[in-house]
């Protein structure tokens, strides 16, 4: 029987096209290709993926961004396979139209 595990660790690369070595312990989520491309561009690093569902980057210094794409799915799917990575802490970058104004920084929002 194949294990949520070993399922996370061959379809991470998968849908990113990235080795799981290539990884860091700190992930960026987004769910814009301009923020992937920006961050290769700065870090001067390579964006694994353009031919996926999601692209991805690291940088020397174990940060990673990955685009999942859009929608509830596709967040709820990438964080399953980060499993496959155990990363130190994820931060998703991008907008949320439905936040209320009461919202502070540290609550959690499912979508």
């Amino acid at each position: 029987m194949i294990t949520k595990l070993a399922l996370a660790q061959d379809w991470l690369p998968r849908y990113t096209g990235m080795p799981l070595e290539e990884f860091g312990d700190f992930i960026l989520l987004t769910n814009f290709r301009t923020y992937v491309d920006k961050f290769a561009e700065k870090f001067d690093c390579r964006i694994y993926g353009a031919d996926r569902p999601m692209q991805a980057a690291s940088n020397k210094d174990g940060l990673t961004i990955i685009n999942f794409g859009i929608g509830s799915p596709n967040a709820a799917t990438v964080m399953d396979l980060l499993t496959a990575k155990h990363p130190k802490a994820a931060l998703f970058l991008g907008k949320c139209g439905g936040v209320h104004h009461s919202t502070e920084i540290g609550h959690f929002i499912l979508p």
